[in-house]
């Protein structure tokens, strides 16, 4: 497999402080660094940390593009690939990563359905392998894979996440307004039936009114957790929104209430986020003409 020609895409860091005060989130954000080189990726579209090593992010491109992740360092180096064999890109567009009994794993959402259109979605689930030699192309195949349709008809999908402690995997539609929130079990089951999405809420994300130019800029596109489950960030074309969870509340109810909308990111076409293993930046990755990244700050 050829390595990539590199094309362009945005970088945004959000540096979290541990524990947040209530009020208006105290981020200040820094000027634009200059722009990055890559040397993988085509059409971003998913991100997530490494969980085997710390400062590193998998990839995904979206529909059009091979089964196919890419692993950067934090300057957007390319490091490796990791084939997926026996699956499609029909439409991969989130990626998440988690451990589970000691084992690393990613989460490719085969979730894009811009027509609503599909009878099933899947999502692979795909151990993480061990470091490559930068470079190397490396091969795997999913440990288990969920197929699944929505309880109310196709959805358009590009935020999914893991809570590992719960075993689900949550997902916010895109093109719904309010955007919903669906649940489904992380653990296959045995028959590997098709399983069904159950809605269990929905968000509240808005565009200021000084942003209503900005076409779909409240359209949902991205979904993290934080790694204590206390925060779930989502992104949208214009914001990122931090929800906070109480103790011993669901994620229906958190993703419920009123969220804190940092200061716009500023990206063009933000299409992933994620949080750093520590919990203490947030990621946004947008498609692009050009590399940046910028930095939410909190003195």
């Amino acid at each position: 497999m050829p390595r990539l020609t590199v094309p362009f895409f945005l970088l945004a860091s959000f540096l979290v402080p541990k524990s947040l005060p209530a009020g208006p989130p105290p981020f200040t954000l820094c000027p634009h660094s200059p722009p990055l080189h890559l040397t993988a990726s085509k059409e971003s579209s998913g991100l997530a940390p490494s969980k085997r090593e710390n400062g590193f992010f998998w990839i995904a491109n979206d529909s059009g593009n091979g089964p196919d992740l890419y692993l950067v360092d934090a300057s957007g180096s390319y490091q490796g690939t990791l084939h997926i064999n026996k699956a499609r890109n029909t439409d991969w567009e989130d990626l998440d990563s988690f451990s589970l009994n000691g084992q690393p794993f990613l989460l490719i959402a085969d979730t894009g359905d811009n027509q609503a259109r599909r009878d099933f979605c899947t999502l692979l689930i795909v151990p993480e392998p061990a470091f490559p030699v930068k470079g190397q192309i490396q091969e795997a195949a999913p440990a288990w894979t969920i197929r699944f349709r929505y309880e109310d008809g196709p959805r358009d999908c590009e935020a999914v996440a893991v809570d590992p402690v719960e075993k689900k995997i949550l997902l916010l539609s895109k093109r719904t307004n309010p955007p919903q929130l669906y649940e489904l079990p992380l653990l296959p089951t045995s028959g590997g039936e098709i399983q069904v999405a159950k809605k269990t809420g929905r968000t509240r994300v808005e565009r200021p009114l000084t942003a209503l130019a900005q076409p779909y800029g409240n359209q949902v596109t991205g979904l993290a957790l934080s790694p204590d489950r206390t925060l779930a960030a989502v992104l949208t074309y214009h914001s990122v929104f931090l929800f906070h969870r109480k103790k011993d509340a669901g994620w229906a109810a958190a993703l419920a209430g009123k969220p804190e909308r940092l200061t716009p990111h500023g990206l063009e076409q933000a299409e992933a986020i994620a949080f750093s293993n520590d919990g203490h930046s947030i990621l946004v990755l947008s498609e692009g003409a050009g590399v940046h990244t910028a930095t939410y700050s909190a003195d």
